[in-house]
């Protein structure tokens, strides 16, 4: 007695064309013919360099997220230094300078800005507005400009307090 086996060949399925998202779609220019060893290898290879890419972003971006939280550990640690000094000197605070008084030193550095700012600029187009603002900026906004005009002001206003 011989016994025959009869072998049916199932089509199999490549994992890789399964693991690998391009392999999946297909090609228009093949058609319905089955990919190629070479082209999955080629697509693969892609892939992973795609996965890399993909990885290395997330790497970085982990990284920023580390520096931020870092960061954040670090203001966090010194506004409850803050809080606690605030805690045990309640009355430190007390000799602080009134709200008018500080919104009347802004309003006396606005108003020398706006001045020199108005007497400054042309509106006349938009390319000399910018080139204005610019020039302006560089000659009214320089630290040395802005301490004169911050004491002027200051002096302005302990003369009218006094």
């Amino acid at each position: 007695m011989m016994r025959t086996v009869i072998t049916t060949r199932r089509p199999t399925r490549s994992p890789t064309k399964t693991i690998v998202p391009t392999c999946q779609q297909q090609d228009f220019s093949i058609g319905s013919q089955k990919l190629s060893k070479a082209i999955v290898l080629q697509k693969t290879i892609d892939y992973i360099q795609f996965l890399h890419k993909e990885k290395k972003k997330q790497e970085e971006e982990v990284s920023t997220l580390r520096k931020d939280v870092t960061a954040l550990k670090i203001m966090k640690v010194n506004y409850e230094q803050i809080v606690k000094a605030h805690r045990d000197n309640p009355h430190e605070g007390e000799d602080q300078v009134s709200d008018q008084v500080k919104f009347n030193v802004f309003q006396g550095i606005m108003d020398s800005l706006f001045q020199s700012f108005n007497a400054s600029i042309s509106v006349a187009s938009f390319q000399e507005l910018s080139a204005c603002v610019f020039s302006w900026i560089e000659e009214h906004c320089k630290p040395q400009t802005l301490r004169e005009i911050v004491i002027g002001v200051l002096h302005q206003l302990k003369n009218q307090l006094y």
